[in-house]
């Protein structure tokens, strides 16, 4: 039978994890949305205005 609390003494966690953990934490992310706002600001940028309207 496995002795659970044997286990987690021994468990420990993987470097790995904590360097993306790291990294992750140190860029901001831009979510959908984000990626959806600069398209449209960068879109508005290049239109030329509509002559007489």
């Amino acid at each position: 039978m496995i002795n659970f609390e044997e286990e987690l003494k021994k468990f420990h966690p993987s470097t790995e994890v904590e360097d993306i953990k790291d990294s992750i934490y140190e860029h901001s992310a831009t979510d959908v949305a984000g990626v959806f706002e600069q398209m449209f600001v960068k879109k508005e940028e290049t239109q030329e205005p509509m002559i007489g309207g």
